[in-house]
């Protein structure tokens, strides 16, 4: 049946601050996770090399049903409730003797397992074909409801129970495609749910692969296979909170060259003879099944996993094949998912649609992809601060300047060794270059005028790098001046109401004596809310100085030495308003107990983006 390798793999310690940290950063529309670098999405090479699962063959699709009573009773002689897929865990692991055998004294939880399964395959060694078959069909049951498709609850549901009533043909359905339909699908649950269902080895040992900065895995057991056997949850006994708070900082933060686009570059197919009749499948945008779990495999949208360059692509919008509720009880109708989804289904069979990419950066996309997520791609509480996104859009363009001066240099560096090994041809008298078709001298210019070119490609690339840089730093300067202004405008705000609370209390419980105190303080409310406007607006310039970052460095630059101006310039204002306010209440003061009108209330701007008064 193809599950020999998944069950090799060791037992591994759940790390739930991982998993919550990946789930957070889940695009539920484009079934891709969102990193400030760009999507990243596990892939059915990643299946197939993490878990041994059989990621090729028929899709497992087919009929559902709103009670499976019948049909439970006839395969497993098991009981099921009415209108219900869910056998009661109890009777399943009492139907295979596995509930109430125990650890014997001293019994490692290894030798224990080790034990049942000896047992196990003796018992089904001795049973008849019939009896043997109705334990092999729980079994199957336990395996599919309670590891690779788990939901959460006590019950096991026995949705694929119709695809096990012929057990030889049980081998044939790719069923590591669809474990990876569930684990997208448990992606998308809810960032609340803090408990782990499904088979949360995979999805850490991805990340092991794919984010070794991380630090979260420990190479424990390397050369086995499936590659999850390499592998342990590095132990932290830190609180959950504080390790899934380290994490947001470490994604948000994480640097981009450490990124691992293709961890599977190095390893070879020996002893993994699987892997050939798999590759057809690998490197395809598909559609993914899982019976009801309809969902797309958007590799389009991760074009760097498969060495290419990112080209710019139109984002994915929610698709119509989503199941209604995260309760398999909701499937109240019988459903023939090869009929609903035959579209879906034909794309399977037809192995999907490859991947081409002719960009030769990923600039372009990386504006797009900055211009929709924007400060989403942030999850700490250090970067929330990015509104629009451009910092998250500044440092994925500055990787990719790196990768293309990279690139270039590495270019720079083939050529050049080219060019003295033609010179050294041509010094020696050797007529290699000759028998070739060409003379020495020849290929020496052209080779000589190539290195001229890629070297000047370097140092515009280099000054690329050093622009945006600037550019970078300057952001970050202009986010740390916003913060500020933000926390006084707040604070200013604050004290305006307060005051108007005590000039509402003064109003109504004056007494001749107060009348002074009144002007104070309404003297002092003007002088408040003159700073909390002028706050407000130096917030909505830096933040119009940010959105301009992305025109250039001497954009940003003069933007800066306008905020200097108009912070210099509100400042002289301010003290002109107040000294004119100080003489008008002077001159009122002497004008008797007239002064009883109500103050009007004060100017509160809804927002930012308002237009006028600034500079």
């Amino acid at each position: 049946m193809r599950f020999g390798q998944i069950f090799r793999i060791e037992r591994m310690r759940v790390d739930p601050a991982l998993t919550q940290a990946l789930r957070s950063r889940w695009d539920t529309e484009a079934c891709a996770f969102a990193f400030p670098w760009g999507h990243m999405i596990p892939s059915l090479e990643d299946v197939r090399r993490i878990t041994g699962l059989r990621v090729y063959g028929r899709a497992v699709s087919g009929f559902t049903y709103p009670c499976y009573h019948d049909l439970a009773e006839r395969l497993l002689d098991l009981p099921v409730e009415r209108r219900s897929s869910l056998v009661p865990r109890v009777a399943l692991q009492e139907s295979l003797g596995l509930f109430e055998a125990g650890k014997n004294a001293g019994e490692t939880e290894d030798e224990y397992l080790e034990r049942l399964a000896r047992v196990s395959r003796r018992e089904l060694a001795s049973e008849p074909r019939p009896q043997a078959d109705l334990d092999l069909r729980r079994f199957l049951v336990l395996f599919l409801g309670r590891l690779l498709f788990a939901t959460r609850g006590d019950a096991v549901h026995c949705r694929f129970l119709p695809l096990l009533a012929d057990l030889g043909e049980v081998g044939g359905y790719a069923w590591g495609a669809a474990f990876l339909a569930h684990q997208f699908d448990g992606l998308s649950a809810s960032e609340r749910q803090t408990s782990t269902s499904g088979f949360y080895p995979f999805l850490q040992v991805w990340a092991y692969l794919h984010l070794p900065a991380l630090r979260r895995g420990e190479l424990t057991r390397p050369g086995l296979v499936p590659i999850a056997r390499h592998w342990d949850s590095r132990r932290d006994t830190r609180h959950l909170a504080d390790q899934l708070e380290h994490l947001q900082e470490a994604l948000d933060s994480y640097p981009y060259l450490d990124v691992v686009w293709q961890p599977y570059l190095g390893e070879g197919d020996e002893g993994q003879p699987w892997l050939v009749q798999a590759r057809p499948y690998f490197g395809r945008s598909v559609w993914l099944h899982a019976l009801n779990l309809v969902l797309p495999l958007n590799l389009f949208l991760t074009q760097r996993s498969l060495g290419l360059r990112q080209s710019v692509v139109e984002f994915p919008v929610r698709d119509r094949f989503r199941r209604p509720g995260r309760s398999f009880r909701g499937l109240h109708d019988t459903t023939d998912w090869r009929e609903r989804a035959r579209e879906q289904v034909e794309n399977w069979e037809r192995k999907g649609k490859g991947v081409r990419s002719d960009a030769t950066t990923d600039d372009a996309y990386l504006q797009a992809y900055a211009l929709k997520y924007g400060g989403k791609v942030y999850k700490s509480a250090r970067h929330q601060v990015d509104v629009t996104g451009e910092i998250a859009s500044l440092r994925a363009l500055l990787q990719s300047a790196v990768q293309d001066r990279e690139a270039a240099q590495r270019q720079v560096a083939e050529l050049r060794s080219e060019l003295e090994r033609v010179r050294g041809v041509g010094a020696g008298g050797a007529s290699s270059s000759q028998s070739a078709g060409g003379s020495p001298s020849l290929m020496e210019a052209r080779l000589a005028g190539a290195v001229l070119r890629a070297e000047e490609a370097q140092r515009h690339l280099e000054e690329r790098e050093r622009d945006l840089e600037v550019t970078h730093e300057h952001a970050m300067t202009l986010q740390s001046e916003r913060d500020q202004q933000r926390a006084r405008a707040e604070a200013a705000e604050a004290r305006v109401a307060e005051m108007t609370q005590e000039l509402a209390t003064l109003r109504v419980q004056r007494s001749p004596g107060d009348l002074e105190e009144v002007t104070r303080l309404r003297a002092e409310l003007l002088a408040q809310q003159t700073l909390a406007r002028s706050l407000q607006q130096i917030v909505t310039d830096i933040g119009r100085s940010r959105s301009r970052s992305r025109s250039g460095v001497n954009v940003s630059r003069a933007t800066g030495a306008s905020i200097g101006q108009y912070l210099a310039g509100s400042s002289s204002r301010r003290r002109n308003e107040e000294e004119e306010r100080r003489r008008q209440g002077e001159g009122s003061a002497h004008e008797g107990r007239g002064g009883g009108e109500m103050l009007p209330p004060p100017d509160r701007r809804e927002g930012s983006g308002e237009s006028g008064g600034g500079q």
